[in-house]
């Protein structure tokens, strides 16, 4: 549970540790592109715990850092989607090539990409109304945190500000799912997986 990055007899090593002592790695603060991330955070009265960690790059470009918290931490990427559990997506962005208009368009291809047409075509002015809240450019140290408490929904707040929540369990699945699904970026998913 160290890093995507790791190579070698050191990533045997950390995937041991995993199997021998999830609770403690995933308690574990992290590192990762200089951004530290708390091992534990309360959130909607729940202690979160950090799953893993992952670096997003685009053409060499190092655009954000990002962790993945979660009320009980899991190995296994379709618990995390579809479990009713307090969870959250904490993204610090370290460019800022990262503009509104890039950040909207790139948000509803993956998300389109990820999930079933039926779900799309169901959603698709969820997803409008999602991709409308990143409406300004991001830059180093900026952040976005997306966070779903059950029977509230999922809440962004984009460079500070409270965007707004949408209520729909099925719409965070399928939010979750373009981060965490089959069809998500693998290196990222494994980070995020904490292996």
């Amino acid at each position: 549970l160290i890093s995507t990055f790791m190579i070698g007899g050191f990533m045997v090593l950390a995937v041991g540790m995993l199997l021998v002592m999830p609770a403690a790695n995933w308690a574990a603060d992290r590192e990762i592109a200089d951004v530290n991330f708390a091992g534990e955070k309360t959130v909607a009265g729940k202690t979160l715990k950090l799953n893993g960690v992952a670096l997003r790059t685009k053409f060499f470009i190092k655009v954000y850092a990002a962790g993945f918290y979660l009320e009980n931490p899991t190995s296994d990427p379709e618990e995390a989607i579809d479990s009713e559990q307090v969870k959250q997506f904490y993204l610090h962005y370290l460019t800022s090539k990262a503009t509104a208009k890039k950040l909207q368009e790139g948000f509803k291809e993956a998300i389109i990409e990820a999930n079933p047409p039926e779900l799309v075509a169901q959603y698709q002015k969820e997803i409008d109304l999602y991709a409308s809240w990143l409406d300004q450019d991001m830059a180093p140290g900026a952040t976005s945190i997306a966070t779903y408490v059950p029977g509230k929904g999922l809440t962004l707040v984009f460079k500070g500000r409270e965007q707004g929540t949408i209520e729909s369990p099925e719409f965070a699945r399928m939010y979750f799912r373009y981060n965490l699904g089959p069809k998500a970026d693998k290196k990222m998913r494994k980070g995020f997986m904490g292996e």
